[in-house]
């Protein structure tokens, strides 16, 4: 099995090379495609990485929206997604037709979309978020009424951040929704010396038992830098590999061990390699659809990050 995985890493090495190719991995993703990739990030910290290198192919470890947005900031590029069927099941929750008809419903609302969300919706929006600048986002948005896509619990707790009223469209993170008050509770209860933080796709009656709420980015960030020895992390388990790597000193464990996104599970080392062998499956939105999505994007990038 070693000398299997060493001659696996080894071609996917070659043909990242000869094909000018940039690996990139969410951080969700298995430990062991995070080992082989160039960057290991959020969603839109990924695209921008990728955007800076002079890599003629992005070989994308996420799911499907994320390959969009990848294609959305780097048109020249071929964007791969090793697993076609790596989608997310929240970002199926909205389309651009539904989206289209709640803005007949309320003419003049602002449309303010979560990253998570295909470019076809973003298309159809006024301005992107991420899960780490949402609260800044809204913010930034003038007065009037708010469309929030398609998370209606990150969409609450923004609302409460920003004191603004929204629309909330009732979609959610199935694999955050798997994370329960009573997970917090037995985690405090075996580990009373640990901070707890959790993702904003959470439920908000976990989200009160935190004590931080903080994006994938704002866990790496606070376990470097904070004092406790012990953090209980609610989100999906694949950031914990990074985590334990990165604070050897620490210890890390999961609110839920039912937090597990299928989908980003999907891709494997075997996939990785398959895509460069066969430069499959492309991921490319259509320009039309690329330059509406990235007006929303770029007015996000304008406002800022935040946690």
């Amino acid at each position: 099995m070693a000398d299997y995985d060493a001659g696996l890493k080894a071609e996917i090495l070659r043909l990242k090379k000869s094909k000018k190719a940039v690996i990139l991995a969410h951080n969700y993703q298995l430990g062991e495609v995070q080992d082989m990739a160039d960057f290991v990030g959020d969603s839109l910290e990924l695209s921008q990485n990728a955007a800076k290198t002079d890599a003629d192919v992005i070989v994308f470890c996420g799911v499907h929206f994320m390959a969009e947005t990848a294609s959305i900031l780097c048109p020249d590029k071929v964007v791969l997604l090793p697993d076609i069927h790596a989608g997310c099941p929240m970002s199926d929750m909205i389309t651009a037709e539904r989206l289209r008809e709640k803005k007949k419903e309320h003419p003049g609302a602002a449309v303010v979309c979560y990253v998570n969300t295909t470019a076809e919706v973003k298309a159809e929006s006024d301005i992107c978020c991420t899960s780490a600048n949402a609260v800044r986002v809204v913010e930034s948005v003038g007065p009037g009424e708010i469309i929030f896509v398609p998370d209606q619990y990150l969409g609450s707790y923004v609302a409460a951040k920003a004191g603004r009223g929204m629309i909330l469209w009732p979609g959610y993170c199935p694999t955050h929704s798997r994370i329960l008050p009573q997970d917090i509770i037995r985690q405090r209860a075996e580990h009373p010396q640990a901070k707890v933080i959790v993702h904003p796709e959470c439920r908000p009656e976990v989200k009160a038992l935190a004590d931080e709420v903080l994006s994938t980015g704002g866990m790496i960030r606070f376990a470097r830098e904070t004092s406790a020895k012990e953090i209980v992390i609610g989100t999906e388990i694949g950031i914990l590999y990074r985590l334990r790597k990165e604070n050897p000193g620490k210890w890390f464990f999961a609110a839920s061990e039912q937090a597990v996104c299928p989908r980003m599970k999907l891709i494997t080392l075997e996939r990785v390699l398959w895509s460069l062998q066969e430069m499959t499956t492309v991921v490319k939105v259509p320009e039309e659809i690329r330059l509406k999505a990235k007006v929303a994007v770029d007015k996000m990038l304008a406002v800022g990050r935040s946690g």
